[in-house]
């Protein structure tokens, strides 16, 4: 992987909700905005979420009390049967395509279509079955590490590695599991702790509000950047009141494109951009007033003032005490 590009994931999740004709327009819509992959969510709820799981806060917060988690997520997951079709869809508009399993079930849907990545999420990162069926895939993984510990992300890395995925293959993704994350919850400092662990790479899943966050965690050096969108935040559903509309998932793409060319290869050097102005912005050994040829230089009669193709002023100390080789008028470059 190329260590200055950034994969952009632009995270549809369930905010389709249910409804294949939103998902099919959200692959076209992650396309236009420039992302590299659309990232959907699979699950057989059932196999998910038992009848008595209750809601997260937010999840109350956005879609009320009255029904269950199992319940919800029945009603905003498309089947298995569509997801082939996405994949397509998504191979004829040239956008990436992936999703998320939360079952075993749903594993084995995904890996008939074929992926280029596997993505964790933060929840299932102590699912032991679940990391050794992934594990066993062989492919490339990014792992979600929200509400985790670096003992618990570093569990899981071994679970994956010994069943047949290298460490190189795994992405750690720093990630603050709530919706929206408060700013103070972030700790992007954290990616500095993750790669600790010698993986493939680190980067972010972004759950704060707006773009600035993302931008920073390109600017840290994040590989994936991983945010939610949504077509229309006021859509009834738990995630679209966190996820971006097209227009700032389209700003995001493009600041993180700006980020990339300027990050560079952490040489300090003269840029070609640059060199143009160096005698501009430098300066040089001048007269300070008329000097006759013979004069005996000194800190009265010479300056230092633009442009910069003269005597470089480092030189000042070699030239104090000599004499003039000619006559020179104010403000005329020095030589020797």
């Amino acid at each position: 992987m190329d260590k200055n590009k950034c994969i952009i994931i632009a995270e549809a999740g369930v905010n389709h909700n249910g409804d294949l004709a939103l998902a099919r327009q959200m692959v076209h819509v992650a396309k236009d905005c420039g992302a590299d992959y659309i990232k959907f969510q699979t699950a057989v709820p059932e196999l998910v979420i038992s009848s008595i799981a209750p809601k997260a806060e937010y999840q109350q917060q956005t879609t009320g009390k009255g029904e269950s988690q199992l319940d919800m997520c029945r009603a905003i997951h498309l089947p298995l049967s569509d997801y082939a079709g996405l994949a397509q869809l998504c191979n004829e508009v040239g956008i990436g395509f992936m999703s998320t399993p939360f079952d075993l079930v749903s594993i084995d849907c995904l890996e008939a279509i074929g992926m280029d990545f596997w993505k964790i999420p933060s929840g299932e990162i102590t699912n032991l079955p679940y990391l050794r069926k992934i594990g066993a895939l062989h492919a490339k993984v990014i792992l979600s590490t929200g509400m985790s510990t670096l003992a618990e992300v570093s569990k899981a890395v071994e679970v994956l590695e010994e069943n047949g995925t290298p460490r190189k293959n795994i992405i750690l993704l720093h990630c603050t599991t709530q919706y929206p994350a408060p700013y103070e919850s972030v700790n992007l400092r954290a990616m500095d702790a993750l790669r600790e662990l010698g993986c493939g790479g680190v980067g972010y899943s972004d759950h704060t509000e707006g773009i600035e966050v993302s931008i920073a965690a390109a600017a840290l050096g994040a590989c994936v950047i991983e945010k939610h969108f949504t077509l229309d935040r006021s859509l009834p559903g738990p995630d679209h009141k966190a996820s971006l509309e097209p227009d700032e998932l389209k700003q995001l793409v493009n600041d993180v494109r700006h980020i990339e060319k300027a990050m560079g290869n952490g040489k300090k050097a003269v840029a070609e951009a640059e060199r143009g102005n160096i005698d501009i912005a430098r300066k040089s050994i001048v007269a300070a007033r008329n000097i006759k040829s013979g004069e005996i230089l000194t800190e009265d009669n010479i300056t230092v003032k633009r442009p910069g193709n003269g005597i470089s002023p480092m030189l000042w100390d070699k030239v104090i005490g000599t004499r003039a080789v000619s006559d020179f008028e104010a403000d005329a470059l020095i030589t020797l």
